[in-house]
This record gives structure tokens, sequence and C-alpha cells, in this order.
């Protein structure tokens, strides 16, 4: 009786959620045990107000929420395909629409533009484990810009970024002559004091032809020193960018 009585007592008791990600594995990695979200998965702002993105995007299991840096929360349905379970196909034309209007509630914002570019072979810090005030720290920012510029949104910037973010509130330090060191060293976008943004003329040989950008931003990029960056590699700029660039 005690035996059947624990039993029933089970059957009943609340179940533990049990969280998995699948069918889109975009901006996760694997711990070991499970596939969890990186924190670029969620590092850039949604399009239109968070309300509206969790109504369009409903968590899958509300007792675990939307995607979180860290958990493997089941990323919603409508972010990725017409489906209304898993296993599910992904669908492009849904993938697109979660970027454009709700990237960061989709788990997504690694996919955007300003988080999808390549960070350099050897960079200075762990490109993986920046956190969003190494972002904002103007100990950081000029060294994640050039290193790891997607860790931190940084990949339309070309290298060139403020290391002090209130730079663009006040553009006239830029003129101020008591401030030329301050402005030189940390505001170097807002002051326009990047270096050289002149596109490279080429890799020295003769082209009729360059093969066709792999990157819709690359004249963003252009503009802000992409093409000339020695962070970035020939390969990388070429394989990016090796019309805009001039690359043969």
């Amino acid at each position: 009786m005690i035996a059947l009585f624990s039993v029933l007592l089970a059957l009943l008791a609340p179940q533990a959620s049990e969280a998995a990600i699948s069918g889109e594995l975009n901006c996760t990695t694997y711990n070991g045990t499970s596939f969890v979200y990186t924190p670029s998965a969620v590092a850039c702002s949604n399009a239109i107000s968070d309300d509206s993105c969790q109504v369009l995007y409903p968590a899958t299991d509300a007792a675990i929420g939307w995607p979180a840096a860290g958990n493997d929360a089941e990323r919603p349905l409508a972010c990725y395909t017409t489906a209304t379970a898993t296993p599910a196909a992904v669908v492009p034309d849904m993938v697109s629409a979660a970027l454009k209007n709700c990237a960061k509630t989709c788990g997504l914002c690694c996919k955007t533009p300003a988080y999808d570019c390549p960070n350099v072979q050897f960079p200075r810090l762990n490109c993986a484990t920046i956190t969003q005030s190494q972002c904002m720290s103007s100990q950081w920012r000029t060294i994640i810009a050039t290193d790891c510029p997607s860790a931190c949104g940084f990949c339309n910037d070309g290298g060139c970024v403020d290391g002090v973010v209130d730079c663009n509130n006040d553009r006239s330090i830029c003129q101020s002559v008591g401030m030329q060191d301050f402005v030189n060293q940390y505001c170097q976008k807002t002051c326009q004091r990047c270096s050289s943004t002149t596109p490279s003329t080429g890799t020295g040989g003769s082209c009729s032809s360059f093969i066709a950008d792999s990157s819709t931003a690359c004249a963003a990029w252009a503009t802000n020193g992409f093409c000339t960056n020695t962070f970035y590699t020939a390969a990388q700029r070429r394989s990016y960018c090796a019309t805009t660039c001039r690359l043969c």
C-alpha cells in the first residue's frame, strides 16, 4: 500500500522542465553536456520592443523562458520554422524575419551584421569569454574592436571605435585644443582619428575581375578601415570583401 502511494505521489508531483536546444543551433556552444547559448546570442537589442517580441515569439517552455547566455531554453519555434513541434526543419524566411525584428528574443544576435564577422586568428584575449562590461570598458573596447569584433557587435566598425562610449554626446570636444590627447586616444571614431580607411589596391597582381563579396556589410567595413586593417589577414579580407577591397 505504501509503495502504491509513493508511485501515485511521483506521478502527481510537478515535473521539472527539461530544456534542450534543437533544430536551429546558431549562436550556441556545446558545454560538454548540452548546447547552450553564447553571450553573443543575446548581446544585441531587438528592433521592436521586447514585449512585442515576446508576444510574437512566445517561450517554448514558460517555466524556462527565452534564450539567455548560458542557458539551454528551447528557441521559440517561430524564430526558425513554421512547424508547431520539434523536430522541425529550418525555414530561412522565418529566420530572416526573426533576425530583422527580434534577434535577441530568438537568441540569434550572433547572426546579425554587427555580430557576424571573423575575429583575428590570434586575439589578445579569449573572444568567447568577453563580457558585456568589457564591451563597454575604455580599457578593452579598442582591443576588442580589432581582435574580437563579433563579441561586442563591432563588425561594422572596421576596428575603429570610441574607447569611451559617450564621445558622440558632445562632438565639440573633437575641436577643443585642450582635449586633443583625450580624443586621439578615446574618441577615435567620433572625431575621425582612426588610421587611413583608403581601400587596398590589391595584392600586387593585376586583376580584371574580383571574387564577389560574401558579406553585405563590406561597404561599411571598408569605410571604417577593414580593407587596410592588418589585424585581419589578407585571406580573411579577400574571403569577405574581395571586390570592395580590390583584392585579387
